[in-house]
């Protein structure tokens, strides 16, 4: 996959991200519960680990979806492990609240499941990215100078 494929997918995961996180953001702005199959979200948005001193977290995960999508628009090797780095971060916040939504709230939000599965994606793709070695720009040169040919 050329890095160009890699980064598209990345825009696209960020953006499903931008509309999940943006959803429970304006949802919870306005005092909505949030739409739910599964029975869990009013009591996982309500619980005392919806917000983060004082932060909800819809907003932090917008934010983080924004960052990654905006260190996409950025061409260089530091923007890359930037994005990774922030994809570690969000991946691990959304272990973690993943853990407290089954061991502590014992209820399941399926939009914070579809969050944490985009943010799982967006790691695994963007360590792709920073680890994937590209040919065209590092491959060694080759010459014809009989001194370093091999004997």
């Amino acid at each position: 996959m050329t890095d160009r494929a890699l980064q598209r997918t990345l825009l696209v995961l960020s953006v499903i991200g931008i509309g999940i996180a943006g959803y429970l953001s304006y949802i919870h702005y306005r005092g909505f519960d949030p739409a739910c199959s599964t029975g869990g979200c009013e009591r996982v948005q309500s619980s005392e680990w919806a917000k983060l001193a004082g932060v909800p977290v819809p907003y932090l995960g917008l934010v983080g979806y924004v960052g990654i999508l905006a260190s996409l628009f950025v061409k260089n090797e530091l923007a890359k492990v930037a994005t990774a780095g922030m994809a570690y971060i969000g991946f691990a916040f959304s272990m973690y609240l993943t853990y407290r939504e089954i061991f502590t709230i014992e209820a399941i939000c399926q939009w914070c499941v579809g969050s944490a599965v985009v943010m799982t994606l967006i790691a695994i793709v963007a360590t792709i990215r920073v680890l994937r070695f590209d040919d065209s720009s590092y491959a060694p040169s080759v010459t014809s100078d009989p001194e370093h040919e091999a004997v």
